[in-house]
């Protein structure tokens, strides 16, 4: 985990410098701020208007803080400040401000320093996001197309055997249902405003945007019951072994009719989906009971500063900060949470597919319970000869009628 919370920051190291580089080049000439006073100019708005970079130096250094004039009256309607100068004032953190709440975030009326999230958020998360789980749609689809559906090579025997007991799938659609709900309103967060606005104008997607963070909220616990559920039952058959090895150099016989590579209860391919599952699960488990109460639950100054303990932060040219504000804790696990998301949705689409319409007698492991002895047969043989071992073990050791 850690090594991919060093990559992920990496990767946002290098995109700022980027930018920050392409920002430079594209530095906007302005005209004397003395014409204006300080304030911003014409081709500022225009500027930013076209997503171009803005020097706010000469705001963020003007705050009304230098004299002593400055400061008489301030934060009052009418005074020595105007509205700019408090609002400038606010936003740069210099402002004198006093708060009747004493919570540990009242003090911040603007964070200007959370520019980048917004920034991150609506911009490359989201498109590099949607080709995460685009790019898994297409391959579905091109390997439907290619491949067909896996129907059960055999000739049926019309006899199943018991392959997941009724807790082993209350587990699993506690802990699928809820992941599908809190997906699709975690989806409806990220992009609702770009065509549920449209539809619905701006109240009503307000009401769907507060229905959808209640249920995210609230479902979360589900997901986290049924994540612990799922690990207990099954993490004992998923412990990598040689067949598996077999099955991966066989492509688990999804690429080739007819081919059907032996495997316990679990294949190789379905314990990679286990293992992910559990790491992945955790990891937006542990991120989300961040979102949900960060001033108890910090995760990322402290992560960060046993990052920086390593030393490898800092040959990567990064410097991970270790004191953050509530706002910024919620920020960097926002993003995190987002990332693992979209990581797992795409791998939860490829499970879903193979385990309905994309291979005949999946879903009645998990539907019934039951499976065609001859589809066991097929993908499960090593599994189906211990069944039948416990089978006759039984029965021979019942006295006969």
């Amino acid at each position: 985990m850690l090594r991919l919370l060093i990559a992920f920051l990496f990767a946002i190291g290098m995109a700022n410098t980027a930018v920050a580089q392409s920002n430079d080049a594209e530095a906007i000439t302005t005209e004397d701020r003395a014409q204006t006073g300080g304030a911003t100019t014409l081709e500022d708005i225009l500027a930013r208007q076209r997503g171009e970079n803005v020097d706010n130096s000469h705001r963020s250094g003007n705050t009304g803080q230098g004299n002593a004039e400055g400061l008489l009256g301030q934060l009052g309607t009418r005074g020595v400040a105007s509205d700019s100068d408090v609002y400038r004032a606010i936003r740069y953190g210099s402002a004198d401000t006093t708060v009747s709440s004493k919570g540990p975030a009242a003090g911040i009326l603007i964070q200007d320093g959370g520019m980048w999230w917004l920034n991150f958020r609506t911009g490359p998360l989201r498109e590099y996001g949607s080709y995460i789980v685009g790019g898994m749609l297409a391959i579905i689809v091109l390997f439907f197309l290619i491949r067909g559906k896996i129907r059960i090579d055999g000739e049926k025997t019309g006899r199943t055997v018991t392959r997941f007991t009724s807790f082993e799938r209350f587990g699993h659609w506690l802990f699928a249902g809820s992941f599908l709900v809190l997906g699709l309103t975690g989806l409806l967060t990220l992009y609702g405003r770009d065509f549920l606005i449209p539809l619905f104008g701006k109240e009503g997607f307000a009401t769907i945007a507060q229905g959808c963070k209640w249920l995210h909220n609230n479902l979360a616990w589900s997901f986290m019951l049924g994540l612990i559920i799922v690990t207990i039952n099954w993490i004992a058959h998923n412990i990598p072994n040689r067949t598996d090895l077999k099955w991966l150099a066989a492509g688990g016989g999804l690429f080739t009719k007819g081919s059907h590579p032996p495997a316990k209860k679990f294949n190789a391919g379905q314990k990679v989906i286990f293992w992910a599952c559990i790491i992945l699960g955790v990891s937006i488990s542990l991120s989300g009971l961040s979102l949900l109460f960060p001033f108890e639950l910090p995760m990322f100054a402290k992560t960060f500063s046993v990052a920086n303990a390593t030393g490898i932060p800092q040959m990567l040219g990064l410097n991970l900060p270790v004191q953050m504000s509530p706002q910024e804790e919620m920020q960097y696990a926002q993003v995190w949470h987002v990332m693992i998301a979209y990581v797992f949705i795409a791998i939860i689409i490829a499970h879903i597919y193979l385990g309905s319409v994309g291979m005949e007698g999946a879903f009645d492991a998990m539907g019934t319970g039951e499976v065609e002895e001859q589809w066991a047969r097929e993908h499960h043989s090593l599994w189906l000869e211990e069944v039948k071992e416990k089978e006759a073990g039984k029965a021979a050791a019942s006295p006969a009628e």
